[in-house]
């Protein structure tokens, strides 16, 4: 359903460790708004939601709420290092459309 890439999973693991949550998941959903009408809202979670879809990747325990599930089938998050900055990057099949940032679809 969801893959995080070697360097997502690493950015993950190195963000839980840092906050002190080494136990913890990545909370993955779709939010209405974003310049193509849906974005991706990702975050640390201690456990996940009694509906919550958890998914295993690179050693990471990702969850994902009901309704967020269809639009993130598929999706492969990565994570860049660039002298603009650095940060997640989102390969969705279901994307239509996605705005010039990447972190909105349609």
């Amino acid at each position: 359903m969801i893959t995080l890439s070697t360097e997502a999973a690493e950015a993950v693991r190195t963000a839980m460790s840092r906050a002190g949550k080494p136990d913890a998941g990545l909370r993955v959903m779709i939010e209405t708004g974003g310049c193509s009408g849906n974005k991706y809202m990702i975050g640390l979670a201690a456990e996940p939601g009694p509906d919550d879809a958890v998914i295993e990747s690179g050693g990471v325990k990702v969850f994902v709420d009901p309704q967020s599930q269809p639009l993130v089938a598929g999706l492969t998050i990565g994570f860049t290092e660039t002298l603009a900055g650095k940060g997640f990057t989102f390969d969705n099949p279901n994307a239509g459309e996605t705005c010039s940032c990447g972190k909105s679809f349609g």
